[in-house]
């Protein structure tokens, strides 16, 4: 049976991190800690980042792997993470959420479309950033399919 892409344990509220590298080694750590990818997937992060950056604006930021990354994917999935007090990321931005994306196959393009839905109302923004649970993030990705 296929993992649930956004399980409650893929989820990590009111983090602290220092910048960047952290912060998408984090992402990426939950979802290789799961089972989603290989370790090797987190270098894939890195080399994506170098070539554009994932900051979305609005504070967000969805760090992924590239293209040749699918051999590392095992299963679809999502990782959530809240930074209230925000991180530094790239050319001056801020990032206070980031959502950490491995797609097997073509369905990270179903997973992008859904979360961009999701991140394109600045209301959601503002809840999952005051989410106080696990599960109240999960029921606003929910809302969108």
């Amino acid at each position: 049976m296929a993992k649930e892409v956004l399980a409650k344990e893929n989820i990590k509220l009111n983090v602290s991190l220092n910048n960047q590298e952290e912060a998408i080694r984090y992402a990426g750590q939950i979802l290789v800690d799961n089972g989603y990818v290989e370790s090797s997937y987190i270098d894939k992060m890195f080399e994506r980042e170098e070539l554009t950056s994932t900051y979305m604006g609005n504070f967000v930021a969805i760090p992924h792997g590239t293209e040749d990354a699918k051999s590392e994917v095992n299963d679809s999935g999502l990782s959530v993470v809240t930074v209230p007090e925000g991180v530094a990321y790239g050319d001056g931005n801020t990032v206070k959420i980031l959502i950490g994306i491995a797609g097997k196959g073509d369905e990270h393009l179903d997973i992008l479309s859904n979360i961009a839905i999701v991140l394109s109302d600045e209301d959601n923004i503002q809840s999952i950033l005051d989410a106080a649970s696990e599960e109240e993030i999960i029921r606003i990705f929910d809302e969108v399919n």
